[in-house]
């Protein structure tokens, strides 16, 4: 009986530890998560993460959820759209109790922010789905417009401008000033883009002047960029480049680089007596833009893996702990051995999670060599070529430049999605020029090949090869640039010792007397290069056509 006592108060006081111990951490979460309210960027990310795991220890789903949303925005604000969309649907899994108007109000915000991930994809076709899904949970007039907006937006560059206009009808309903201002904006664009003849001026003039008189500084910056596109549209290309230089001294105010890019890169088009000096900013800014969405994906994970490295450390000194705490309970000789057992497992659990832990940090370290080898060797000295093509050339061309920095970040994307060198090394030339011009189809573009067989490029040299894979990508960079077609085609054949490239697409075509000012001087230059032939063929009623032949040794 007295034993059976001692074990009933042993319960009992194991039993008043755990209460007290989750009272604890429910509090420590607590504090983590309005400390990250405060915060911004890495710092919010990682005290949402400290929240994170806090909650998870006290099982609080909704706690877990909230902070795995809020981690998800940080990234999506911070250019981490895979890596937003992945946390907010992990936070989503924990959102289960949909009859809380706090757990309501988060799956709102964790869709639109997949939404707006989404959108920066230009994965338009899911950003409705997203915006659609926030919709559905949305409760407040502020959350309802927002989402109206966004959604129209959407459906706007998916050209599906009717369903645009009717939600941004709707989101003109609201009280709020700034977002009525949006709302219409955004209702004049949608229908000036489904009818040219409308006049949406009156509609932009009111929702500017509604923001300059409300401070809104990111509504003007808005409200500039569209109006800019308008009178370019319109070939007013004064009062474009009027807006343009607004829009950049407002992001100038705001500190919004994505904002001042865009704006540069109007002006840099606009006003041709200042190019160089834009250009050069425009070029500094977006370097920097790109190096920090480079690095915001790694940023991140690093911070969550920091993280996870102190919360298993806090386990073991909270494990540790409370072996020393219930110590004095343990008297008998058969709870002691239990004791010794206990922590004996728990010995050989923590080693081999330690093993796994340090396999696990080689395994990052050789992957982060990798990428930072690949960072090193592809994007630096990509941009140090141009830099020094650049500063070395009486006359600077510009069009030649940007058609180089875009190779040069068009390899960088191939970093960021881990393509492997080596694979592509291996693959037959053919290969190289099929994924080339398949990598130009889109929505808007379809692209076709015919005659790209292995045998076709039998004997073809390297450096001849080099030559016409550069020409084949300046030509697809000309027709996405300059062109505006649907469909663009390539025909290749062999005629004994020679090679043809014939080239069509259905775009507006070039007159001959600009033909090399549209980037295509150097696919020229190329040409002779390698003793080959070059014919535009500017007289047909539309699109172009382009024979090339060339031989083969």
């Amino acid at each position: 009986m007295k034993n059976y006592f001692l074990f009933l108060v042993l319960i009992f006081l194991f039993s008043c530890s755990k209460e007290t111990s989750n009272i604890k951490n429910d509090s420590i979460a607590t504090t983590y998560y309005k400390k990250a309210k405060k915060l911004s960027g890495d710092s919010a990310y990682y005290y949402y993460n400290l929240a994170k795991n806090a909650y998870l220890d006290i099982k609080d789903s909704s706690g877990v959820g909230r902070s795995l949303v809020n981690m998800a925005i940080i990234q999506q604000e911070n250019g981490d759209y895979y890596g937003g969309i992945e946390t907010s649907l992990e936070g989503n899994r924990y959102l289960k109790n949909v009859n809380d108007t706090i757990v309501r109000a988060t799956l709102g915000s964790s869709y639109n922010n997949m939404g707006i991930s989404s959108s920066y994809l230009y994965d338009y076709e899911n950003a409705i789905k997203f915006y659609t899904e926030a919709l559905k949970y949305a409760k407040t007039p502020a959350d309802i417009t927002l989402y109206q907006n966004n959604l129209g937006d959407a459906l706007v560059s998916l050209k599906e401008y009717k369903a645009a206009e009717q939600n941004f009808i709707l989101a003109l309903k609201t009280e709020d000033k700034l977002n009525y201002a949006r709302a219409l904006n955004n209702l004049a664009r949608a229908r000036y883009s489904e009818n040219p003849k409308y006049n949406p001026l009156p509609e932009f003039y009111t929702a500017l002047k509604i923001r300059e008189e409300n401070d809104d500084l990111l509504g003007q910056n808005s409200s500039y960029a569209t109006l800019s596109n308008y009178f370019l549209d319109k070939n007013n290309k004064e009062k474009a480049l009027e807006y343009a230089k607004k829009m950049l001294t407002v992001s100038r105010q705001k500190n919004s680089k994505e904002d001042q890019a865009q704006a540069l890169q109007k002006i840099v088009y606009l006003d041709k007596e200042n190019y160089p000096q834009y250009f050069k900013e425009f070029q500094i800014l977006n370097d920097s833009l790109q190096i920090s969405k480079s690095r915001a994906k790694n940023q991140f994970a690093v911070v969550r893996y920091d993280v996870e490295q102190k919360n298993a450390e806090n386990q073991r000194l909270k494990a540790n702990s409370a072996e020393k705490d219930n110590y004095i309970l343990r008297q008998y000789f058969i709870l002691t051995i239990l004791v010794f057992l206990i922590i004996f497992i728990i010995i050989l659990y923590r080693k081999r999670q330690i093993r796994l832990k340090q396999e696990k940090e080689l395994e990052i370290k050789n992957t982060q060599l990798k990428i930072s080898k690949k960072v090193h060797d592809v994007v630096a000295n990509g941009i140090y070529q141009v830099m020094t093509k650049i500063e070395n050339q009486e006359y600077f061309d510009k069009v030649k430049a940007l058609d180089e920095l875009e190779f040069v970040y068009e390899k960088s994307r191939d970093i960021s999605y881990e393509k492997s060198d080596a694979s592509t090394e291996e693959k037959y030339f053919s290969e190289k020029v099929s994924e080339l011009i398949g990598s130009f189809k889109n929505e808007s573009v379809n692209t076709y090949i015919a005659g790209n067989d292995k045998n076709l490029w039998e004997n073809v040299r390297e450096k001849t090869q080099d030559e016409i894979y550069q020409i084949i990508r300046e030509l697809l960079v000309n027709m996405r640039k300059h062109s505006g077609a649907s469909t663009v085609s390539f025909r290749f054949e062999r005629i004994q010792d020679e090679i043809r490239i014939n080239y069509s697409d259905n775009g507006i075509g070039i007159p001959g007397d600009v033909l090399y000012k549209n980037g295509l001087s150097s696919t020229v230059s190329r040409i002779e290069a390698i003793r080959g032939a070059i014919i535009f063929d500017t007289k047909i009623e539309k699109g172009l056509k382009i024979n090339i032949s060339f031989p083969v040794s």
